[in-house]
């Protein structure tokens, strides 16, 4: 469907012409030559053969033409067509990112060289959020406090961003998972999603806040939210020797997913992230169209380009005399 955004521009179309009716026409003063009576009319002759009538009238409208064309463009031509409705999956999922200050620690491989562990989840984790498309999509770092990084958005593209641009430091170096979870809880509370998931990643222990991690997964499991945990690190609590550090507690990211209703996973590898993130993609959903939308195809170019090609044409012409 063809719209104008600004119709009454088009009121500007008469203006040349009101402007060669009701001005004073310009006084010019030029040179004059006296010659022969014959000479004389042998100049006009031979100029009346320069073009036909009909190239006089096209040259006479070329100006009009233009104008024309630019009070379009300024009128801002437009259709209205429709977009495919992007198929949303009725569900809301937080992902929850530590950041604490173990995740430096290079333990990690990837295509045969070392990398952090932080390294490992920006690359997998913004790959597993672009691929989310149709979920809406928050993101959540955690150390000491843990913050909101990104909204609930349909925006896929701007979570993964904001994991690629992942710092260790910025909400300190502790490991605060219950209030990681109960941020992405508080914020899940007036969601009327069909289906609603934490995905909570952390390389350590609980070291953090006043609250339990089980219970804050037992308020999780009350409001029907899944939480899958990913315990990442080569080592776990029960498998380090005393006062190692760097290891992760296993066992209390395996009570939070089994309370809540979740899964559990453990990373030892690049490769096993890669798997858990394929693992993820495979969540229940509930499909169902989304809403239809129509967004305006703007056109002013076309007219403003033809007018701009017309004026250097007719200016390329007046140098040439």
């Amino acid at each position: 469907m063809f719209e104008l955004a600004s119709p009454l521009a088009l009121l500007l179309l008469p203006l040349p012409w009101l402007a060669a009716r009701l001005l004073p026409p310009a006084q010019t003063r030029g040179a004059a030559l006296a010659v022969p009576d014959r000479i004389g009319t042998a100049l006009l002759t031979a100029g009346g053969r320069g073009g036909s009538a009909v190239l006089e009238r096209a040259r006479r409208l070329l100006p009009w033409a233009t104008w024309a064309l630019f009070v379009l463009a300024l009128s801002g031509p437009s259709t209205l067509e429709p977009v495919p409705a992007l198929r949303v999956s009725g569900r809301d999922l937080a992902i929850a990112l530590d950041l604490s200050g173990s995740m430096v620690r290079d333990d990690f491989y990837l295509d045969g060289q070392p990398i952090t562990r932080l390294e490992a989840v920006t690359t997998v984790g913004a790959e597993f959020a672009r691929r989310r498309a149709g979920d809406r999509v928050a993101l959540i770092v955690f150390g000491s406090e843990a913050y909101y990084a990104a909204p609930f958005t349909f925006d896929t593209e701007a979570i993964a961003r904001r994991i690629e641009e992942a710092t260790i430091g910025i909400s300190g170096r502790a490991t605060n998972i219950s209030d990681a979870l109960g941020l992405a809880l508080k914020r899940m509370a007036g969601s009327d999603a069909d289906t609603r998931v934490v995905i909570l990643l952390s390389d350590g222990a609980n070291n953090a806040g006043a609250t339990n991690p089980r219970g804050v997964a037992q308020l999780a499991a009350q409001m029907g939210v899944r939480v899958h945990t990913i315990a990442m690190g080569p080592k776990s609590v029960d498998e380090a020797e005393e006062g190692e550090r760097g290891v992760v507690d296993a066992e209390t990211l395996d009570a939070i997913s089994k309370v809540s209703g979740g899964e559990t996973f453990r990373v030892r590898t690049t490769e096993d992230l890669i798997a858990v993130t394929e693992a993820l993609d495979r969540l229940e959903a509930t499909d169902s169209d989304g809403l239809a939308a129509e967004v305006f195809r703007e056109h002013w170019i076309w007219p403003a380009s033809l007018a701009v090609i017309l004026c250097l044409w007719m200016g390329w012409r007046e140098a040439r005399g």
